[in-house]
């Protein structure tokens, strides 16, 4: 059996119980960062247990015997924060455990996009998630003209090393965009930012220094 376990984003009281209750419960886990991931399994009670890497470098090497180990062993996917397979390469693990007839079952719970979504103001009937953009303001424009014809909300994630520099592609091309950036999400320093592209490029410019990863959501309505 193989579970595809949520876990908290940030605040590790936001684990479900029956996440809690899987992962004490399978045979091993697979985690994007195993020394990460201990804090996570310690504060559960589901460590010690055997832990695999399975992440983006070693992905290819080890599929087919976590597939293999699959078939008679209950296995956890875990990411470092979220919901596997959301813009990791869980998902690749998941197709080929369809392939092979693998029972999956997901154990839901955090998700960065939705969590931002349902706090953003933004219209929340049709929404674009776009993972992480591609670098370059062509496809930047690109990826969220898409979202903008589909009359949709565009949701992405973005680095702090890169968001004002993806922000001034927004404002440039959308400068009448409705534009959120959900900073730090559950965590100590959770902070919703909104207004145009540049009004959100004039709140960050001014601090000393820009930390924690970002999801930003886009209306064009």
């Amino acid at each position: 059996m193989f579970y595809v376990v949520a876990t908290p984003i940030g605040n590790l009281g936001d684990i479900t119980q029956r996440a809690v209750e899987t992962l004490k419960a399978c045979h091993f886990i697979m985690a994007e960062n195993p020394h990460y991931s201990k804090r996570l399994l310690e504060h559960v009670g589901a460590w010690p247990k055997p832990v695999v890497q399975f992440a983006e470098h070693n992905e290819q090497q080890v599929l087919k015997d976590l597939v293999r180990r699959l078939k008679k062993e209950d296995g956890c996917l875990i990411t470092d924060a979220g919901t596997p397979g959301i813009s990791d390469p869980g998902f690749r693990l998941v197709r080929e455990c369809v392939k092979e007839n693998v029972q999956i079952v997901p154990i839901p719970g955090a998700n960065a996009a939705i969590t931002a979504l349902s706090a953003s103001g933004l219209p929340t009937d049709r929404f674009m998630f776009l993972g992480f953009l591609q670098k370059t303001a062509a496809k930047t424009v690109q990826a969220l003209e898409a979202a903008q014809a589909a009359e949709a909300t565009a949701i992405f994630y973005e680095s702090p090393e890169r968001i004002l520099k993806t922000l001034n592609y927004i404002a440039n091309a959308f400068p009448a965009a409705q534009v959120v950036a959900a900073r730090e999400l559950t965590k100590l320093h959770e902070e919703f930012i909104r207004g145009s592209a540049l009004d959100v490029i004039y709140q960050l410019k001014d601090r000393p220094s820009i930390k924690g990863e970002f999801t930003v959501l886009i209306s064009f309505k």
